[in-house]
């Protein structure tokens, strides 16, 4: 074993093994967003904005400033390369979306991948079943809006598919 630590092969697996781990870690901790840096943040809409607007990519305020922000807070210097799960990469998402009341502010975006189970393809059914259930009164707003924010995978397995997405 002590020959073992001694060899130049060993430390360079070792080195490799640690770089990988961290790599990882700043790359994508996992299906949800980190709670300390995307708290959510909602405007305040009635119901009949929130389901008479036509939600549209012309509506949205996100700019390329702020999506760097978030890769910055993220750890993430090329979201692409780093935060790929897929050959499609990620996306700066809102964590409330917009159809639900989300405010478009950095403090409720986060880089979500497309690819793995619980990728933003699942999320975006969420969010769309979320304001139905909206739009027909049988979900509050702020309920609505809880279960984006609080762990949209559960809700997803609550709303969407009993099954979950994957986890």
């Amino acid at each position: 074993m002590i020959k073992a630590l001694k060899s130049k092969y060993f430390w360079t697996h070792a080195i490799i093994v640690l770089m990988a781990v961290f790599y990882v870690s700043l790359c994508w901790a996992g299906e949800l967003p980190n709670p300390n840096i995307t708290i959510g943040k909602s405007r305040d809409l009635t119901l009949e904005v929130i389901c008479t607007t036509k939600w549209g990519k012309d509506h949205r305020a996100v700019t390329d400033d702020m999506k760097n922000q978030v890769y910055v807070a993220y750890g993430l210097t090329n979201h692409v390369g780093e935060c790929a799960q897929s050959p499609r990469g990620c996306e700066v998402d809102h964590l409330i979306s917009r159809e639900n009341g989300g405010a478009d502010a950095v403090e409720n975006l986060w880089p979500q991948h497309y690819g793995g189970a619980c990728g933003a393809e699942k999320k975006d059914q969420l969010e769309n079943v979320i304001h139905k259930l909206i739009c027909s009164g049988k979900l509050a707003i702020q309920q609505g809006q809880d279960a984006l924010s609080k762990n949209w995978i559960d809700s997803y397995a609550k709303y969407v598919d009993s099954k979950g997405c994957g986890l």
